[in-house]
């Protein structure tokens, strides 16, 4: 029950009102002024929200959301949708969040296959013989932050605490993917790797992916050093890193990588008006999202899925 929760605010407010208490971005869609995702919230045995993607809506034949930190039964800093079973969670609770959060999205939790994220570019081909790899039996696919595949009724999931999730989806070749990509695998280009694969492995043409950006840090809160900075400026050319990167001129920049993946995929090929930006930053949305930055660490994990469905 909703008591369960321990986040230090009103939990009641916080289900009656979920739109109302998430800090969105704003002005950070390209190509509308609405708000590129809403909540929705299911109840079965328990409310769980789950972030959409209105980009997605008009297809019947893609399942897709991003999970809170609401609506589970992890405890104390894990509290309480912590996704990841290498948070220190009890095994139980985290298939226990599976089960709810599988629920609410519509898929089936056995089927899930886990991606195994070290900030590579590295994209793993998902066929039925990979269903249930990292949930319900070990998982061989390793050095992998990203997934897809044209199997209906696999679910792909990846982790976040504020790394950036790219969804893809072709509706032409049916094919749909997810790629963790945070700074390294943003300056490496994995959307790229995505593509280059959708294209090599399932004939997709660039032109028709559609694509969503989904919660993850904004730049307000992304604060980095040169290390960073100096590798972006060697992949990218100068208007783009001046696009991205603000100068604090004390050492520390701050890093938008919401735009950078967006201009990865520009340069892909991919049509503008076929990528969704996030306007949800993970970080200014610790009570709701868990952030590692915003908990120095201290935190469960989030999750993206997408899936091809068919009865």
């Amino acid at each position: 029950m909703r008591e369960k929760f321990d986040l230090g605010i009103n939990k009641d407010t916080i289900f009656a009102n979920l739109e109302k208490n998430i800090k969105y971005i704003n002005n950070i869609s390209y190509d509308s002024d609405d708000r590129t995702t809403y909540v929705a919230l299911y109840k079965k045995e328990e409310y769980v929200p789950v972030i959409k993607y209105k980009i997605f809506d008009e297809y019947s034949d893609v399942i897709s959301g991003f999970s809170t930190r609401l609506g589970g039964v992890s405890k104390e800093h894990l509290s309480s949708m912590n996704l990841s079973f290498s948070r220190g969670d009890d095994k139980e609770n985290v298939i226990e969040n599976h089960k709810r959060f599988a629920d609410a999205v519509g898929y089936d939790y056995k089927k899930l296959v886990f991606s195994d994220q070290v900030h590579t570019t590295n994209i793993h081909v998902v066929t039925k013989d990979d269903a249930g790899k990292g949930i319900v039996i070990e998982s061989d696919i390793k050095n992998t932050d990203g997934l897809v595949t044209n199997c209906y009724n696999i679910p792909l999931i990846t982790f976040y605490a504020d790394c950036v999730p790219i969804y893809f989806y072709d509706p032409v070749k049916k094919v749909v993917g997810l790629a963790h990509s945070g700074w390294k695998g943003t300056a490496s280009n994995i959307a790229k790797s995505m593509v280059d694969k959708m294209k090599e492995s399932f004939s997709c043409n660039e032109e028709d992916i559609i694509c969503a950006i989904g919660p993850s840090i904004c730049q307000k809160c992304y604060e980095v050093d040169n290390v960073v900075t100096d590798i972006i400026k060697a992949n990218f050319s100068k208007d783009e890193y001046d696009e991205v990167i603000i100068d604090k001129h004390n050492g520390k920049y701050q890093l938008d990588l919401h735009k950078l993946c967006r201009i990865n995929l520009l340069n892909c090929g991919i049509k503008a008006e076929h990528i969704a930006m996030p306007d949800i930053c993970t970080c200014c949305n610790d009570k709701i999202l868990f952030s590692h930055r915003a908990s120095n660490g201290k935190r469960g994990n989030l999750a993206a899925v997408i899936m091809l469905y068919n009865d």
